[in-house]
């Protein structure tokens, strides 16, 4: 499967990955904060344009599925499963905490991405093996006590920030192809949170 169209809009940022076997395309807006839905489409026929694609020809559309911005998510899955539904193409649902572990390579580590709060969504990945994702307060995270590593600017002992790899964690991902992807919500949001 080398030709596809990924989308990333789980974060402030908006990323778009248009892949045509050699030709890629990678389209970042840094700060797309309150403007996924607004931007984003113009970012797809940018990239699709680049990689000479049409949707048609796309073999699956990916979205990150989160952790991250609950409208952003929302935002991304409903685009791929559109593109889904009027090419009858397959989807490929990735979580954030893949992008940020595609190329680590230590055997113990975690992925964090800030929830606010002063809490944080934390993956440990140990010998390859991805642990259940959670939402930990600060003083969870330190007690760790292994490398982490995430795409913010982050005051965490043994932190290291790096970008973001939508291609890595795709091409690494490429087995899970599906009819259906759906949000990775670890925690409510905060409008939930509030109900009675």
């Amino acid at each position: 499967m080398s030709r596809y169209l990924a989308m990333d809009t789980s974060s402030a940022s908006l990323e778009v990955l248009a892949v045509n076997e050699k030709k890629v395309s990678k389209r970042r807006v840094e700060d797309a904060s309150f403007r996924h839905s607004v931007m984003l489409m113009d970012e797809v026929d940018r990239a699709l344009e680049e990689t000479a694609l049409k949707p048609e020809d796309c073999d699956f559309f990916c979205a990150v599925v989160g952790p991250g911005s609950f409208t952003g998510i929302r935002i991304g899955i409903s685009a791929a499963k559109g593109f889904s539904m009027a090419t009858g193409k397959k989807l490929l649902g990735v979580s954030a905490f893949d992008l940020l572990a595609a190329d680590v390579s230590s055997d113990d580590f975690a992925v964090v991405i800030d929830a606010g709060r002063d809490a944080y969504y934390v993956q440990r990945i140990t010998d390859g093996v991805k642990g259940a994702p959670s939402y930990m307060k600060r003083e969870e995270v330190e007690e760790m006590k292994v490398p982490l590593f995430g795409s913010e600017d982050l005051a965490l002992p043994s932190y290291v920030r790096k970008d973001r790899n939508l291609l890595g964690a795709v091409e690494k991902s490429l087995g899970n192809l599906s009819d259906n992807i759906s949000a990775l919500y670890i925690r409510k949001s905060q409008a939930e949170e509030g109900r009675p």
